[in-house]
């Protein structure tokens, strides 16, 4: 091997240095490639994915075939982990149902090593890869010519499957070119390759060694994608071995938990442990695998000997997956316990079912973060509702108990508006479908809206404060018309999250309804207090603050009504 290293001259260190310039470039149209399909596919799937997820729910299996679907439409196992760790932060999924999930996941991900096994396929006369190519130029086309979104998004979709293929054979030619048979290059990765072993002996330590290798790559790399391609094209060249590959591919499945696992810091106890049971998830099938591929490959190499190396690898990453998932699915409520063993709750933090907080990594899949915001602003909206609905209670009663409660809430609510709003335009960022860009065009007015009823609420506990510090009384006739007034606000913010929460229309006749009722009573509660006044029937200090009140009123009925117009701009849209 020294040897072959020694004897290289300079033409061999430059085609070196060009064919690995070459194969990084591949690697990364590769990766655009990627990611452009995978991104586009999923804005035009959102609703899809949505419901894709709301199944997963059900049971175990529905779970298994949910991840593998989501994975597909990414491309990515990485990014599919990432985003059930996001879900159970948030409390959309269970540690159970995200475990169920994540072992699709890695089922999903093998399509991506039948592609590249497909990039090779074909002789002299005929390239896969070619046919891609021109693949990408007619997606091109129609990004330039289409004028509809969802033609710019197919094209989008078949540029990133060309490029898929042109970074893949990229790669492969620079590979090609790199091991010229009877090159001094070619001499010495072969003599690398059988320092490691070959397929016709059994690997005792170098199996170790390319377990390690495919590992860190993958964790460097974060993405087992990139470096499966890397290993079909050298396998492809005759490079490689399939038993070789096997292990470089088992300590790949391995690697890809980095990224899980990093996306966990910050979150919660059960998010964190939906991490490790990913990682126990790719160990256990590497354990389980690791025997028969260093005691059995040669054989399982020779009962595949008529098919292409590049699809033997593929085949036995899709198996692997495939295998493993089925041996440890009847334990998933056990690898969900090691992994409460294993991450444990600290004293004083509290494990967290609830929906309530935005987390970034949903930003990874716009369609559902979409969907979350809209919970968030309806809980957002319970909590300005619910502090209106004390702040009447404390004027009318006078008992100001609850004031420090009131005043609390009112702090979350307005933290709550700086940070969907945060949020909102880091999701504006991103590439999201045209309904969902309707609808968080739309929830910046929302989030405005609801802010603003907790401030009018605010108002309502200052009239509240001074009805007590004056000791002003207001007269039964204007207790029963703020009753009243209060009635058909309470009514209207039925309706309207009626509309707001499913985008359904149908309650918009009733918000009008309603919203008109408010109008109403606010001329009529200021034409009784002109009658009152006239009658000697009200002081100056009472008819003051009863005006502000019925104008305070009439203005939160205003902001809920802007709510449910807010659902007209994509709620014919809507499914």
């Amino acid at each position: 091997m020294i040897n072959s290293l020694l004897a290289m001259t300079g033409g061999d260190i430059l085609t070196i240095i060009n064919s690995a310039f070459f194969i990084l470039g591949g690697v990364t149209v590769f990766m655009i490639g990627m990611n452009m399909m995978g991104s586009n596919i999923e804005k035009a799937a959102g609703k899809s994915m949505r419901r894709l997820m709301g199944r997963a729910t059900k049971n175990r299996c529905i779970g298994v075939c949910t991840g593998a679907a989501v994975t597909a439409i990414c491309n990515s196992s990485s990014a599919t982990t990432v985003m059930i760790v996001g879900f159970v932060n948030v409390g959309l999924m269970t540690l159970s149902q995200a475990a169920s999930v994540i072992m699709g996941a890695n089922i999903g991900t093998t399509i991506s090593a039948f592609i590249m096994a497909l990039s090779s396929a074909g002789g002299a006369s005929f390239s896969v890869a070619a046919l891609f190519a021109f693949v990408a130029f007619i997606g091109f086309v129609l990004t330039l010519a289409g004028k509809s979104d969802r033609l710019k998004q197919i094209g989008h979709i078949l540029e990133g499957v060309g490029l898929i293929f042109i970074g893949l054979n990229v790669m492969s030619g620079a590979v090609g070119d790199l091991m010229v048979e009877g090159s001094n290059t070619r001499v010495a990765v072969e003599n690398v390759f059988i320092a490691l072993g070959s397929a016709k002996e059994t690997l005792t330590w170098e199996i170790l060694v390319l377990f390690i290798l495919g590992a860190a790559l993958t964790a460097a790399m974060q993405a087992s994608a990139a470096l499966t391609a890397i290993i079909i094209s050298l396998a492809s060249s005759g490079l490689m071995s399939l038993q070789m590959a096997m292990c470089i591919i088992l300590g790949a499945n391995v690697g890809t938990c980095v990224t899980s696992l990093i996306s966990s810091m910050g979150t919660n106890v059960n998010a964190k442990r939906a991490a490790m049971v990913h990682l126990l998830f790719n160990v256990s099938g590497c354990i389980i695998f690791i025997f028969p591929v260093a005691f059995a490959g040669k054989y399982i190499a020779k009962a595949l000997a008529g098919i292409d190396t590049q699809w033997q690898v593929a085949i036995f990453h899709m198996v692997f997956n495939v295998l493993t998932t089925l041996a440890l699915l009847p334990f998933l409520k056990l690898l969900v316990k090691l992994a409460c063993l294993i991450v444990r709750e600290k004293k004083g933090e509290a494990e967290t079912e609830d929906a309530e907080t935005l987390d970034v990594r949903l930003l990874k899949t716009p369609a559902i973060a979409v969907g979350q915001v809209r919970k968030q602003l309806l809980k957002m909206g319970d909590d300005a509702f619910g502090n209106y609905k004390r702040s009447i209670e404390m004027l009318l009663s006078g008992d100001l108990s609850e004031k420090e409660l009131f005043a609390e809430t009112e702090r979350g609510i307005d933290a709550a508006n700086k940070y969907i709003f945060k949020f909102l335009v880091k999701l504006s960022m991103h590439e999201i479908s045209e309904l969902d860009e309707k609808k968080v065009s739309s929830f910046y007015r929302v989030v405005s809206d609801l802010e603003r009823i907790g401030d009018y609420a605010e108002n309502v506990v200052e009239y509240a404060e001074k009805i007590v510090e004056d000791k002003v009384e207001f007269s039964a006739s204007a207790i029963e018309e703020i009753r009243e007034m209060d009635l058909h606000i309470t009514n209207l913010y039925k309706y309207v999250c009626s509309v707001f929460a499913d985008s359904e229309l149908k309650y918009m006749p009733d918000v009008e309804r309603e919203e008109q009722e408010t109008d109403r009573m606010n001329n009529v509660m200021q034409q009784s207090h002109l009658q009152r006044m006239s009658e000697g029937k009200c002081t100056a200090e009472a008819g003051s603050l009863f005006l502000q009140l019925a104008v305070c009123m009439e203005r939160i009925g205003d902001h809920m009504h802007n709510i449910a117009n807010s659902v007209k701009a994509y709620g014919h849209f809507s499914v």
